[in-house]
């Protein structure tokens, strides 16, 4: 009698990195349009994740998040990639009100980086399907923020905060900035994704609605 096993994909530690700097420019992307942060005709409609996704056409915006990416995965300056070196522990994508710069959603991006991976060099193994299936549960979950966040009813702006490790040099198209926090904020969790090398952990927080309170 035939027996089947799951074929597992052999992760490097550099392919685990693309894994994650591209998931973070889809997540930014769907966030800004499904709080709509951004008008909706200037986003393209794309596949990936076997799911419809939307890209910004914005060429300001396009540029900011490319270099994002770029930046988590390619840092030239110091020789060595923040993903790579596990030197990453979260991205955290901040909402704010155009008008008064109050902050009131943070998207929270937590990151556990394998070290033995990072310090000998090894592989790990997992099917491609499975991260793919992951995460696809939390673009399903950004999609459908409007039904468990309340709704930006102004004019926002986004800002994107890294948090690293204290020994990286920070380059020159970033700056040191305050941690953007909400004061009693309500949270939800969201769905995780795994390469076996990185863990990228979800979480949204945002502030309270007034009217909910009395």
């Amino acid at each position: 009698m035939a027996s089947r096993t799951v074929a597992k994909d052999i992760i490097t530690l550099r392919g685990s990195a693309a894994i994650v700097s591209e998931f973070f420019g889809y997540a930014a992307n769907s966030i800004l349009y499904n709080r709509g942060v951004y008008p909706e005709e200037s986003f393209a409609k794309v596949k990936k994740y076997g799911l419809p996704m939307l890209l910004t056409q914005d060429e300001g915006v396009k540029s900011f998040i490319t270099n994002l990416t770029a930046q988590l995965s390619e840092n030239e300056i110091v020789g060595k990639e923040w993903l790579e070196a596990g030197k990453l522990q979260r991205v955290v994508m901040v909402i704010m009100s155009k008008a008064t710069k109050e902050v009131l959603e943070r998207w929270n991006f937590s990151i556990e980086t394998d070290s033995d991976v990072v310090e000998k060099g090894v592989s790990r193994e997992k099917s491609d399907r499975e991260i793919m299936r992951e995460i696809q549960a939390i673009m399903r979950q950004i999609a459908s923020s409007i039904t468990y966040l309340p709704c930006l009813d102004e004019p926002c702006v986004f800002d994107v905060l890294a948090y690293t490790d204290t020994d990286v040099p920070v380059p020159f198209t970033w700056i040191e900035s305050d941690p953007k926090l909400i004061a009693n904020p309500q949270m939800v969790k969201l769905h995780s994704f795994d390469t076996k090398i990185h863990k990228v952990d979800t979480l949204v927080s945002y502030k309270n609605d007034e009217w909910d309170e009395q």
